[in-house]
């Protein structure tokens, strides 16, 4: 009987220092997942930083092109601008010759008819002829009939308009 206590006191003991081994092996095996966990997260972190970094690159290129773009385009606009000035100047050299035109034609009409009119009244037909015959030579669009002694022009899209004393377009309802 000695010997069969002494065997299960042994066997007891030797279960304890069996279960403490195990014990161990848990903790070692823990210890290693989560040193794969970190290394993942880690190795996850340096792909999100090396996407983010293209990102900002890609980021970086397109607002590059973007503003070669609107020097680009600001070169083209002030160029068309110098070249609205010149055209400008010129119209305007047009315009000062057709009021020259204009003024010697009222003068010979004036000296014709001899019929003397008020000083408002001849700088109304003055502005009238010179401001709406240098607007008539600018339109392109079709005449298509007369207006209180006025040419009608038609628009692109239909519209009927002459052009005033001031050299604007009036439109005219649609009848």
């Amino acid at each position: 009987m000695k010997k069969l206590i002494l065997m299960c006191v042994v066997f007891v003991f030797s279960n304890a220092v069996f279960a403490q081994t195990a014990k161990e092996k848990v903790a070692k095996e823990k210890a290693k997942t989560e040193k794969k966990i970190e290394k993942a997260k880690e190795d996850q972190e340096k792909k999100v930083t090396k996407a983010q970094k293209d990102q900002d690159k890609k980021v970086k290129e397109a607002k590059e092109e973007i503003s070669k773009a609107k020097k680009e385009t600001d070169k083209k606009v002030s160029k068309a601008r110098k070249e609205v000035k010149s055209n400008n100047a010129s119209a305007t050299g047009q315009v000062n010759s057709a009021e020259g035109k204009a003024k010697a034609a009222a003068n010979k009409v004036e000296a014709k008819t001899k019929v003397k009119k008020s000083e408002a009244e001849e700088k109304e037909d003055l502005k009238e002829t010179v401001l709406s015959k240098a607007t008539e030579k600018k339109v392109k669009d079709k005449v298509t009939g007369t207006y209180k002694g006025k040419k009608v022009y038609t628009g692109p899209k239909g519209g009927k308009y002459y052009i005033n004393k001031n050299g604007n377009k009036t439109y005219l309802p649609n009848d």
